[in-house]
């Protein structure tokens, strides 16, 4: 058996093009979808992280501002420009660049973004909300993996899954949308005793540890879909997931390839939940005007 490639690029050229229409839609009634992006300091990472978000808003026609500060800058300066975004109604979607500076407070500094323009889903609401069963935006990278999984045509519904890391950006809320789509999940993190016994259960493996061959083709099992999460820089400057990818594919069904797979995707997610938050705010201005018209 040999696994079929999930491409995440193919992918998301194919769901940008579909939300572009609605771009297109949105124009015409006067909205063009508006992306603040926030970022502190001189990580080389975040600065291509932040390219790539600022070319795909160019390619799919939503306006982007990019709002950089040095390293030394105070968290106020940052709390000030997310009052004025927040009140901004070119502005419908506001996200902050991670990691910060060792002096802020992360969390108070992405729970100062309002609720309807968090399109990283990062705010205590939104997360709040995944658990309940719904949200205002789902969190950018796990929206990508069921996205993906979707596009696939992978069934989710009644499959065994097993979620490799914990983290609040990727696992957890993870799991939290493929219970949604009525999977049996369980979440592995850096405390779990023998992990293999875990993840050769899966029919659907996603890792997200953030350790580089961390899952090797015997903790697979046969015909496994395995997503990889993780993206880790060797010492010979090669990108690589968290699984033994050559291994692993001579024995999944299918999988996703780094670089390549999941990347792509969440930056099409922050593209669809910024155009969501444009859609949302043209639907509540047309129902005010309907009011004021009697």
């Amino acid at each position: 058996m040999t696994a079929k490639i999930i491409d995440g690029n193919d992918i998301a050229r194919r769901v940008r093009a579909e939300w572009k229409h609605r771009v297109d839609a949105l124009r015409d009634q006067g909205v063009r979808p508006g992306l603040a992006v926030i970022i502190v300091g001189d990580n080389p990472a975040s600065q291509v992280y932040v390219r790539h978000k600022t070319k795909a808003c160019a390619d799919i026609g939503i306006h982007s501002e990019k709002h950089e500060f040095p390293q030394g800058t105070p968290e106020q300066a940052v709390l000030d420009l997310i009052a004025r975004l927040n009140e901004n109604t070119a502005i419908h979607g506001i996200l902050v660049q991670l990691p910060l500076p060792p002096q802020f407070d992360s969390r108070r500094v992405l729970e100062a973004i309002a609720v309807e323009k968090d399109v990283d889903g990062f705010n205590l609401y939104n997360v709040g909300a995944l658990v309940a069963g719904d949200t205002v935006f789902p969190p950018c990278t796990p929206f990508g993996v069921q996205c993906m999984l979707e596009y696939s045509n992978i069934p989710i519904s009644g499959q065994n899954v097993v979620v490799v890391g914990a983290s609040n950006i990727v696992g957890k809320p993870m799991a939290m949308m493929l219970m949604k789509k009525d999977a049996t999940v369980c979440i592995t993190h850096i405390k779990t005793r023998d992990l293999a016994q875990f993840t050769i259960l899966a029919d659907i493996l996603v890792v997200a540890a953030g350790k580089p061959m961390l899952i090797t083709a015997p903790m697979v099992k046969t015909g496994a879909v395995v997503i990889d999460v993780g993206i880790n820089r060797l010492p010979d400057g090669r990108l690589v997931g968290d699984v033994d990818f050559d291994a692993i594919r001579e024995k999944a069904s299918y999988i996703s390839p780094v670089p390549g797979g999941v990347g792509p995707m969440t930056v099409t997610m922050l593209l669809v939940n910024t155009i969501q938050s444009a859609e949302r705010f043209a639907a509540n201005r047309d129902a005010a005007k309907r009011v004021m018209a009697g």
